[in-house]
């Protein structure tokens, strides 16, 4: 498995460099017209930020299911500077250090892993047919009878969505990622849920903060919103199941170009995939910066 990640992941890297190469002409002769608009980026660093909350509130209901309690500082806090391990090699650290940050206040350890475990698969299965529901009309339009493939995806995603609300399957699952929250049960069926619906809610509000920031960077740059979403949303995922890329670094830009340089062109493809990428990372250091700046004295465990 670990092999096939890094198999797919150089092959994104290999295709997008062949396609930036074979189009260098075109991307350097392009003309690209760069016009920041400050509403636009503010929307779309704003709207990051509400998806980050909506999925702050998941993890919280998430131990709820499980009978811990977190007030909102703290849970705010973990989640937040915990996200920065996504940017070390493994993609472990941001699980690991979730779990290691809940216990110091008094998360049962189990909970915490448990619950950072179950809430990364649901990002995956979420992310995985909102892709393919948003993605399924640019891809049958280029390449007609391969949007069957997507169809195929959306069902075997919301499939295994479907098994995470079956406890049995989901005590299965923990017993590989987290025995010892499987030896306490499945949480609460509304945690899991939370987890779905706040992923679900996520992603798209991701597309939907890329397509802001298009406007606010590329106004001549038609990209649609429906597109934006399916964009965002495959390439994040390529890139975070890419284990030997830091942040997905390469694969996910990579991807990115890959799917817009047919409707964008490769030189605006090229300028928002990087544009996203410095989004992201500014949101991600803008919520965690405040709270390592500020004392930890006010987080407690609510009982």
């Amino acid at each position: 498995m670990r092999l096939a990640q890094w198999l797919v992941g150089l092959a994104i890297i290999a295709f997008a460099a062949r396609s930036l190469l074979r189009n260098w002409e075109a991307l350097s002769s392009q003309p690209l017209r760069v016009e920041l608009s400050a509403g636009w980026l503010a929307v779309s660093v704003l709207l990051v930020w509400a998806m980050y909350a909506v999925l702050i509130i998941a993890w919280r209901t998430m131990l709820a299911g499980w009978g811990q309690r977190l007030d909102g500082w703290s849970t705010a806090r973990i989640w937040t500077v915990s996200s920065l391990g996504k940017y070390l090699p493994g993609k472990v650290w941001a699980v690991a250090g979730m779990a290691l940050m809940a216990q110091r206040l008094g998360v049962a350890p189990w909970a915490a892993t448990g619950s950072a475990v179950v809430l990364q698969v649901l990002a995956v299965g979420t992310g995985a047919a909102v892709a393919g529901l948003t993605g399924r009309a640019a891809l049958e339009a280029a390449h007609p009878g391969a949007g069957a493939a997507l169809v195929v995806l959306v069902v075997a995603a919301v499939a295994g969505i479907g098994l995470l609300l079956w406890p049995p399957f989901l005590r299965r699952l923990l017993r590989f990622a987290a025995p010892d929250a499987e030896a306490r049960g499945a949480p609460a069926a509304f945690g899991v849920v939370a987890g779905i619906l706040a992923n679900t809610v996520a992603w798209i509000g991701y597309g939907v903060a890329l397509w802001c920031l298009a406007r606010g960077v590329l106004p001549e740059a038609a990209l649609r919103l429906q597109p934006a979403v399916a964009v965002f949303t495959a390439s994040y995922l390529a890139g975070f199941l890419a284990l030997f890329a830091p942040g997905g670094l390469g694969v996910r830009e990579g991807l990115f170009i890959l799917m817009l340089q047919g409707p964008l062109g490769i030189g605006p493809a090229t300028a928002l995939a990087l544009a996203s990428r410095l989004l992201l990372t500014v949101t991600e250091l803008g919520a965690a910066v405040p709270f390592l700046i500020l004392p930890q004295g006010r987080t407690r465990v609510a009982r």
